[in-house]
């Protein structure tokens, strides 16, 4: 391969970047791939070697799944010695999920594999689809001054910022920056140039090959707190048959209701096998379950703090313990600890 000239692959899943307008529904709708680097003609001027792959039927994002994601995962370890990265256009609604489970699913990961979309399509005339497109080639070719590719992990490339992609969520539908990571700074600021945080990007201890766990198992669910949560709506939730393991989004620092059939439900569950985290539904900060009363009975209770990781994170990183056949008690183990930088700990 001529070192010279960047090798990258691009992998479509479909999403708004990709999509045209029905003329009969005024729906947006998928549309081929091929027409897409139609319309966007200036990546002809990166002279990359530029190849992609793309779904069979192009997805919106709300249908993305487990399956689709192995499926995206075997697309880059097929390829992974051939390319020097990946660029994978997405949906927005789930991009989120995408990134955080391909963050555990390629392990020792050493080049980049940036997800990208837009919230216009790019045939529109106004479209922030164009540049976050060629930006992400860019920064899928970008290398330090050793030679090696600048990122080294899998992040999400939105407008004027790449994020860790296990550390962002969507945080708006119609904002051209729609992506943020409250708890963990950007890995560059895009403006004029590219301009790298090098302290925030991932770098392996150890290179060693990649190492791709492909299978997630997707019992696992979410139960967002409110005032007026019923006992009954509870305990029905936290015996949904199969369920291995619940992130428990409550409020605050990590707190939950103390009224007595609260905890006593929550550590029936745990003692029945299922392993329960603790989320916090703010969007900046983490869960800190010493500091109140309320926090520290769950801590009691056998919950496991999730610190400052977000849902999108915990839910990927909860089906790719349970899909390793870890037991429960190895699962709770993992989860406390950072595995690929999505949380502080």
């Amino acid at each position: 391969m001529d070192r010279h000239q960047p090798h990258i692959l691009i992998i479509y899943t479909g999403g708004t970047i990709g999509m045209i307008e029905d003329s009969e529904t005024g729906t947006l709708k998928p549309f081929d791939f091929d027409h897409l680097i139609d319309n966007v003609p200036k990546i002809k001027k990166l002279d990359y070697a530029i190849n992609h792959i793309q779904f069979q039927n192009p997805i919106d994002s709300s249908d993305m799944s487990p399956a689709l994601w192995e499926q995206i995962v075997s697309y880059i370890s097929e390829n992974y010695d051939k390319y020097d990265g990946f660029v994978v256009l997405h949906g927005t609604d789930t991009m989120a999920y995408t990134a955080s489970a391909l963050s555990f699913m390629l392990g020792n990961l050493h080049k980049p594999v940036i997800i990208t979309g837009s919230q216009l399509p790019i045939g529109e005339v106004r479209t922030d689809g164009e540049e976050n497109l060629i930006t992400a080639l860019q920064i899928a070719a970008a290398t330090d001054s050793m030679g090696f590719p600048m990122v080294q992990e899998v992040a999400i490339l939105f407008e004027n910022y790449l994020w860790r992609g296990n550390r962002s969520t969507k945080m708006s539908a119609d904002n051209f920056n729609a992506f943020k990571s409250n708890n963990y700074p950007s890995l560059a600021k895009i403006g004029l140039g590219i301009h790298f945080n090098q302290e925030a990007l991932w770098r392996s201890p150890s290179r060693r090959p990649l190492d791709v766990k492909p299978h997630l198992d997707p019992n696992v669910m979410v139960i967002d707190l409110f005032p007026g949560l019923t006992e009954g709506i509870l305990r029905h939730q936290l015996h949904t048959p199969g369920i291995k393991g619940i992130i428990l989004r409550t409020y605050g620092a990590g707190n939950a209701p103390t009224d007595e059939w609260f905890t006593a439900a929550i550590s029936d569950a745990v003692s029945r096998g299922i392993v329960i985290i603790n989320i916090t539904q703010c969007a900046n900060g983490g869960v800190n379950d010493g500091r109140y009363y309320a926090g520290d009975r769950l801590v009691k209770a056998g919950v496991i703090s999730g610190h400052d990781m977000t849902t999108e994170a915990a839910i990927t990183k909860m089906m790719y313990l349970f899909g390793l056949g870890l037991t429960a008690s190895e699962v709770k183990n993992y989860l406390g600890c950072s595995l690929i930088g999505e949380v502080t700990v």
